[in-house]
């Protein structure tokens, strides 16, 4: 008798590896949304297709950091207080207008165009100034609290590079060099389905042996925070023609599609069989847990080939595989040059064992360890349809293919949550 496998992920054959699959993107993945010409009060979120050169110096002049005294630091005595007469006042937005002189001191504030000649300022926490008269306490260095022209940005340069995200700190940069706009990328248009007859949309009566359809909400919202504009094409039934007929059509006004469910080997899983009769598949079946029947294909359309991205069935391998594979993707489709999340280094709370050759992420969260080092406990169940388990989570801790076995203790890779969600 032929022995039964208790492993879902056993297919007879060897899987690709995450790795391969994201090498798989790098090489063939361009963008395909048109430009756009955005106001920066507009651009958060959006994605540079130009990069932004300075036209100017930031700051234009040299300038106070502080409230003080600009002075000749020649004039100072090294060793003893030195009294000048302040017979100066420049301001943000108000230079002196004139030279300074050799033994004057100016009055000067934060963010004020420096004097020509003076080269050094004093806080004036540091002095004491009666009847026109400021004292100056030895011991400050040349150049102390000055601020040269250029610090900042140099005309000329890069100060953003296309392919970048624009979160709020590079729009400030963009306005800091004079700019009212910048050229993006669109927006992605995505196509979002499940499939099954079993799954139901929120809100409907839940009849004997259906589910609420978490999955495409799921996705939609992901796709909402890397800024896609989304298309809900709701839920498909398992009926192999609609499924045709959806694809195809969606794929004629859309930048890229997306599904959950119907990407396995059963009779009733269309969406892999219909990617395969309209268009190709470029992999399917990942060594990956959660998630392995996740797949990249694409189909025919007026403006040449659309990807699908065929996301599985179960509610944590949806998130898991939409993050590690779907999001880079998508990414990269929408222009992004940096694609890759940040890993963090953490402390394992607990042992976990696992089969060779796969890749695991194992939910998490993370707590404060006793030496100062964040410690990841394994957080829920851990089954592919536990999505409540992803909801108290910080993130995934992530175990490589040759990891069998890890013990409380050893440090591992951890990917927040929010490493992903912008």
């Amino acid at each position: 008798m032929a022995q039964l496998s208790d492993d879902c992920f056993a297919t007879g054959k060897p899987l690709m590896t995450t790795a391969e699959a994201l090498a798989q993107l790098d090489g063939r993945i361009v963008p395909v949304v048109d430009t756009e010409e955005v106001a920066l009060d507009a651009a958060v979120g959006r994605i540079l297709a130009e990069d932004v050169v300075s036209p100017i110096d930031v700051p234009q002049h040299d300038n106070s950091a502080v409230d003080g005294y600009a002075v000749f630091f020649d004039d100072l005595d090294p060793d003893a207080p030195t009294r000048l007469p302040v017979s100066g006042r420049a301001a943000a937005g108000h230079p002196l207008g004139r030279p300074a002189q050799r033994g004057e001191a100016i009055r000067i504030f934060t963010g004020a165009p420096m004097p020509d000649g003076p080269d050094t300022v004093m806080m004036q926490e540091d002095c004491e100034e009666a009847d026109g008269i400021v004292t100056i306490a030895p011991g400050i260095k040349l150049g102390a609290n000055r601020r040269d022209a250029g610090e900042d940005v140099t005309s000329g340069s890069v100060v953003l590079k296309r392919g970048a995200k624009l979160r709020p700190q590079e729009v400030g940069l963009a306005a800091s060099v004079g700019q009212t706009s910048v050229i993006t990328y669109k927006p992605l248009r995505v196509a979002v389905f499940s499939t099954g007859d079993e799954v139901c949309e929120p809100g409907e009566p839940l009849q004997s042996g259906a589910i609420y359809d978490s999955n495409r909400f799921t996705i939609k919202a992901a796709l909402t925070q890397l800024g896609c504009a989304v298309t809900d094409l709701g839920i498909l039934p398992d009926d192999e023609t609609v499924i045709a007929k959806t694809i195809s059509d969606a794929a004629a006004t859309h930048d890229t599609l997306v599904s959950s469910g119907g990407m396995s080997v059963g009779e009733e899983d269309h969406v892999r069989r219909v990617v395969e009769t309209l268009g190709r598949l470029h992999f399917w079946m990942l060594a990956i847990k959660p998630g392995r029947p996740v797949a990249l294909g694409h189909v025919p359309a007026g403006g040449g080939p659309v990807p699908i991205i065929g996301l599985p069935g179960n509610p944590v391998a949806v998130m898991v595989t939409f993050l590690v594979v779907a999001r880079p993707l998508l990414l990269r489709l929408s222009g992004a040059v940096d694609v890759s999340p940040h890993h963090y280094r953490v402390r394992a709370g607990f042992d976990y064992r696992k089969k060779k050759d796969r890749r695991e992420f194992v939910r998490a969260r993370l707590t404060d360890g006793s030496d100062g080092v964040a410690c990841a406990e394994k957080h829920g169940g851990s089954g592919a349809g536990v999505l409540s388990s992803l909801v108290g989570a910080d993130g995934l801790v992530e175990l490589p293919e040759d990891v069998t076995r890890l013990e409380k203790g050893a440090m591992v890779d951890f990917l927040p949550f929010n490493e992903v969600s912008r």
